[in-house]
């Protein structure tokens, strides 16, 4: 029988060669899966025996992966903040990078133990809201998309999660069907350019919601007409805070300025990247 340690090896050559830039990390995880353990245990325990339905389950999910089809759709799931959320291809892939804006909402949050109300735009599998839900235990949540499918897996990550009872979900394009206003007003809304899309890793351009990535011919379109109605929403001292794409960080804070909001802060993740627009009314 094959060890899992073998295994993995082979599979990393393989998406090494598919030019999987995380094949290590790819490798194990789907070892792990079909072998039913964590994914430290394939280096902690490398001669562990494959059986041959594990072997056969594994090939079929190396050839998606091969394809590159996101580890996340292969996995149906993906860590985010201290979360493990269900991912779908009706969803945004939420990014390690995503944290970065969560990170710098809750810098703004004097009391963590108060009853704010959090209002995500565009929630997707529910990464943020639920990521800030977590650490406030007062808080009150709605989760807006204006995919169906989408907002159904943010449902199913708040109930996995213990968290339903305290989010509104509300299929809206933007804030048309939004009522009331929110203490902390949040948003990773579409960002990448049309003509770019095509040319990013076929992970994302073959693979994720077009509806989550596109952001018009220059990256800006959704932000023109979300954040005036994030700004309106938001209480007086109210926290407003965006994701943004690489260099759009100083369009983006001149659209909040626009709005009437306070920029105190372009956070960077952890490539150095401005990553987040932060503001305050």
């Amino acid at each position: 029988m094959e060890t899992i340690g073998a295994a993995a090896r082979a599979l990393a050559q393989r998406f090494v060669a598919a030019g999987i830039d995380t094949a290590r990390l790819d490798a194990r995880l789907l070892v792990a899966e079909v072998a039913g353990i964590a994914p430290d245990r394939v280096a902690l325990a490398p001669d562990t025996p494959l059986t041959s339905e594990q072997a056969t389950r594994l090939e079929h999910l190396a050839v998606r992966r091969q394809r590159r089809e996101p580890i996340s759709h292969i996995l149906g799931r993906r860590g985010f903040w201290t979360l493990e959320l269900k991912v779908t291809a009706d969803t945004l892939d939420p990014r390690g990078d995503t944290e970065t804006l969560v990170e710098a909402v809750l810098a703004r949050v004097a009391d963590r133990s108060a009853p704010l109300r959090v209002m995500d735009f565009g929630t997707g599998t529910g990464a943020i809201l639920l990521a800030l839900l977590s650490e406030l235990p007062n808080a009150s949540g709605v989760a807006v998309d204006k995919s169906p499918a989408a907002l159904a897996v943010a449902r199913e990550n708040a109930e996995n999660h213990g968290l339903a009872g305290r989010v509104d979900f509300v299929l809206s394009d933007w804030a048309a069907a939004v009522e009331g206003s929110a203490d902390v007003v949040v948003s990773n809304p579409p960002y990448i350019p049309d003509s770019d899309i095509d040319r990013l890793e076929p992970e994302v351009a073959t693979y994720e919601p077009r509806l989550a990535l596109a952001g018009g011919p220059d990256g800006l379109e959704c932000y023109r007409v979300l954040v005036p109605q994030m700004a309106a929403l938001a209480v007086p001292g109210g926290v407003v805070a965006v994701e943004v794409g690489a260099g759009q960080g100083s369009d983006v804070a001149a659209l909040f300025r626009q709005a009437g909001l306070t920029v105190v802060a372009l956070p960077r993740d952890l490539a150095g990247v401005e990553r987040c627009v932060v503001a305050t009314k």
